[in-house]
């Protein structure tokens, strides 16, 4: 992932019309994985690698101007000797997530897996184990599917075109490699990842944005450089058929995007300054940090609460989005303590409140000052997560008749004033142990 980076606000959606011209027909098994995705609403990404061992997030690289020979001998540190992905993918099973999108390789250029196109790779470190092949067989074991995320960018190689992009400038590189070598490198790696390692349910982009040109808005062609994204792509769905495609690139999706994510947004909020993309009709996905970190940060203790977690699953529920919660796992392999204490809470929240969430679709009214809808067959389930006042009226209310209102909780009902299409209710109070009050609607 990536810090804010101030030019990327003047880029818009006109400038991937150059990688859209030719179209994309998603297979059957395709637009099924969009719907089980659409419909699991919750998932666990997961930064970890060289870096966690300086305990100051994944960008230390560029951040420091670590050249590259320094930061490899990092690799003779990397032992992860308490690592075990059985109770890594439990712990997001535990927490009602049934997705892993887990970092393979991150703009530092190692990648963690046993890949014969590198030899900056997991299998010359201490550890010498295959982490993502670990991570991908528990997956399938326990039921959770797997998401490889993947760095379109490289502040190592040298035939990346490190020249034009926009980060990695002071990792001590001084000859320019061939760009196509780099994007054959990509392809094989892709290839092992898509053919090694089973199932895989999706493929997730980043450090697109390396090369977009902070007057790129004045272009017909945003980036510096072919990327050759629609090869990358059409590589993936050959292989793997139902394998989604995203890319953060923060533009309206490409031909042959199977979702969009918001970085730390919920899709239509730009809080972040990284969101100020069009939202599409394909699924969507907000990703968002359990800290202020993506990477392991020894500094970092400013843990989201349980409100503050909720809040999001459910602004992002109602806004018709999955989250991506991620978790930044200390070098030794092991999750923090505080991590593993938000992840269990959640947990416990969703084994009351999961109904509201998983199968559900973005509610028919936007996000409200008190909270959020969303709905889901004949039930719509009103999520008060602020109080506002003595009552709240829901307008253009959808059903016709309400047969039945209750608190989700505790099945206690709720008395509704329904006139014309207008429906009111009390409002109620939340606290930070139940920081979601739901009222559930059925009706026809």
């Amino acid at each position: 992932m990536k810090k804010i980076l101030p030019s990327l606000v003047f880029l818009s959606c006109a400038f991937c019309s150059f990688a859209q011209q030719e179209s994309y027909t998603p297979a059957q098994s395709n637009l099924q994985m969009r719907e089980w995705f659409q419909n699991n609403k919750f998932g666990m990404f997961i930064h970890w690698g060289l870096y966690s061992i300086l305990g100051d997030a994944e960008w230390v690289m560029n951040n420091e101007n670590i050249k590259v020979n320094d930061y490899a001998k990092l690799e003779d540190f990397f032992n992860p000797v308490y690592f075990n992905a059985h109770d890594w993918v439990a712990q997001a099973k535990q927490a009602g997530m049934k997705y892993i999108t887990l970092v393979t390789r991150h703009h530092d250029g190692f990648s963690m897996w046993n890949t014969k196109y590198s030899d900056y790779n997991i299998m010359h470190t201490p550890f010498h184990r295959d982490i993502v092949k670990e991570m991908a067989d528990e997956c399938h074991k326990q039921g959770i599917k797997i998401f490889f995320y993947y760095s379109l960018l490289d502040w190592r190689r040298t035939d990346y075109s490190y020249g034009t992009g926009r980060t990695g400038q002071g990792t001590g590189r001084t000859v320019r490699g061939n760009w196509n070598d780099y994007i054959q490198f990509m392809k094989n790696q892709l290839t092992e990842l898509l053919t090694n390692y089973g199932t895989v349910s999706g493929i997730w982009f980043d450090g697109y944005w390396d090369q977009m040109a902070p007057e790129a808005k004045n272009r017909k062609d945003s980036t510096f450089v072919d990327w050759h994204i629609r090869e990358l792509y059409d590589l993936i769905h050959r292989l793997q058929p139902q394998c989604m495609v995203g890319d953060n690139h923060h533009l309206s999706p490409l031909a042959g995007e199977d979702f969009q994510m918001f970085e730390r947004d919920i899709p239509g909020q730009n809080k972040s300054g990284l969101s100020f993309q069009k939202i599409s009709q394909l699924p969507l996905e907000t990703c968002a940090t359990l800290n202020d970190s993506w990477g392991f940060n020894i500094k970092d203790d400013n843990y989201k609460t349980l409100k503050e977690f909720v809040d999001l699953l459910v602004g992002a529920a109602g806004s018709n989005a999955n989250l991506l919660m991620n978790i930044g796992p200390m070098p030794n392999g092991k999750i923090a303590e505080p991590f593993k204490e938000k992840l269990d809470s959640m947990g416990v929240w969703m084994k009351t409140y999961g109904e509201s969430i998983y199968g559900t679709r973005g509610g028919y009214l936007p996000l409200q000052k008190w909270g959020a809808i969303t709905q889901k067959g004949n039930k719509i389930y009103v999520h008060i997560l602020h109080h506002i006042g003595a009552g709240i009226t829901l307008e253009d209310f959808p059903f016709s008749k309400i047969t039945k209102a209750y608190l989700l909780k505790d099945k206690s009902p709720v008395i509704i004033k329904k006139v014309g299409k207008e429906l009111t209710f009390d409002s109620y109070n939340s606290t930070p142990a139940d920081p979601d009050v739901v009222i559930v609607i059925e009706g026809k």
